[in-house]
């Protein structure tokens, strides 16, 4: 049986990729390919019309901004010649008037960079007039490594977008709070790559000293600074052929800045002391725990470079948000350092439960490394943990188990508060899922899945 997508009795013609950033053709060829369309790739508006001129084309995707002929250029001029093309247009620079026009000069949908896959799939499925509307697939040998823990659904979710686009070219923007794992989620992206033989290259850019870490990332000539007694290569070299991992990527000065842009731009760079351009052949991941598009507003941190790292955005939630995977990873840690021989009590399970953990997996690693030596690895007791983690599950279990008492009311479940925030920003944001989200502080995944949770209990959560 095939594997293509099709409508009855109909072989769908090629989808035309159109974008400059050779990082983002690659997302969408990859994942595009890999859930069965046939695709072609064009890096200008002038070389998209030559391949519309000479083959069928199902459907176009088009960057808007791009130099020489805009998307929306290229757009009108496809019009003229093929008048009944599909046209979808992406871009980062999310415009309410350029989305109008492009609508009015005949686009399908636009969408704005980072590209949700589930929202880019039903938007090509509809495009193309796909009738099964299948949900996204992932190919069966992404499976999860035993040391990785994934039981709540938005984790779940988001190891799945990373197997999609793991065998792309695309950089990737990792975000989430300290501790959440955004590390471990670099190993996995780079494991299942095709650069998977080669290296992964990390660096903590908070770890290094402001003076020598474009020395580290680039590498430096002999006598290039007092100390430089000879020729160094950096990570960006010593990475040749496989992935670069800039973790705390916002703590960059203004200056690096702009020397990683030529890198996401040109794919080379120089040594410290050199004007010899290097060939940078490399995969780049990046990390951080701050919010890039406010250091963007406050001028901390460059647009055009925000924009440029910022083709798949993978959000990792708190462990808050996501308390199905607390106790099972209290269990892997703690089989790791008693090999299986110590268990959880029953109030320790409680407090573990109740504990808001904004430490997050790092914080629970490290009690249940605690516990474990306190407790000669055997039964873990409630004293064997922090004390800012058992008196936590002390106040819950006195509060009732986890409601807000109110004087002189009825106590409200803490569920309840969070579905009435949820539905107020929803009409709030004229049901805009990202912008309500934001509002909100929680990740674009994690509020998708509470959205699935509270329509099939029967809430409004669609535009009518």
């Amino acid at each position: 049986m095939s594997s293509r997508p099709s409508t009855p009795g109909k072989e769908l013609p090629p989808i035309l990729i159109v974008d400059d950033d050779p990082g983002q053709r690659s997302l969408l060829t990859a994942f595009l390919r890999s859930q069965g369309f046939e695709t072609l790739a064009a890096a200008s508006g002038e070389e998209a019309l030559r391949v519309l001129g000479q083959r069928a084309i199902g459907l176009m995707i088009s960057d808007v901004r791009m130099p020489g002929l805009t998307g929306l250029e290229t757009l009108r001029l496809a019009r003229r010649e093929h008048p009944t093309l599909p046209v979808l247009l992406v871009t980062a620079y999310a415009d309410i008037r350029e989305a109008v026009v492009a609508m009015r000069d005949g686009a399908v949908n636009y969408l704005s960079k980072p590209i949700d896959l589930d929202e880019l799939l039903s938007s090509v499925q509809r495009a193309v007039g796909v009738t099964d509307g299948a949900p996204v697939r992932v190919s069966a040998d992404r499976e999860l490594p035993a040391s990785v823990v994934a039981r709540s659904p938005t984790m779940q979710a988001l190891f799945r977008d990373a197997a999609l686009i793991a065998s792309s070219e695309s950089r990737v923007l990792i975000t989430g709070e300290s501790g959440v794992g955004k590390e471990v989620l670099a190993d996995l992206i780079h494991g299942w790559s095709p650069r998977s033989a080669a290296p992964l290259m990390k660096v903590n850019c908070a770890a290094i000293p402001e003076n020598l870490l474009e020395s580290e990332l680039f590498g430096h000539e002999r006598g290039a600074f007092t100390g430089a007694a000879q020729q160094r290569i950096g990570r960006f070299e010593a990475a040749c052929g496989g992935t670069i991992f800039l973790d705390e990527i916002a703590e960059m000065t203004p200056q690096l800045q702009a020397k990683l842009l030529r890198v996401t731009q040109e794919g080379q760079f120089q040594r410290v002391g050199s004007n010899v351009d290097q060939v940078a052949n490399v995969r780049l991941l990046a990390a951080t725990n701050r919010n890039l598009e406010e250091e963007v507003r406050k001028g901390r941190f460059r647009e055009d470079l925000y924009y440029r790292l910022n083709v798949v955005e993978l959000n990792i939630p708190p462990l808050r948000e996501r308390r199905e995977d607390i106790l099972p990873l209290a269990g892997h840690f703690l089989e790791q350092f008693t090999r299986g021989r110590a268990r959880l009590s029953p109030g320790t399970v409680e407090r573990i439960e109740h504990y808001s953990w904004p430490g997050n997996v790092r914080e629970l690693r490290n009690a249940m490394e605690r516990a474990a030596l306190l407790s000669g690895g055997e039964l873990i007791l409630p004293d064997h943990l922090p004390a800012r983690v058992k008196e936590s599950g002390q106040a819950a279990a006195g509060a009732g188990g986890g409601g807000v008492p109110v004087p002189g009311s009825v106590p409200v479940r803490l569920e309840d508060l969070e579905q009435q925030a949820i539905l107020e920003a929803l009409q709030k944001h004229a049901f805009n899922r990202t912008e309500a989200a934001k509002a909100l502080g929680i990740s674009r995944r994690t509020l998708l899945y509470k959205l699935h949770h509270l329509r099939e209990t029967g809430h409004r959560v669609d535009p009518e």
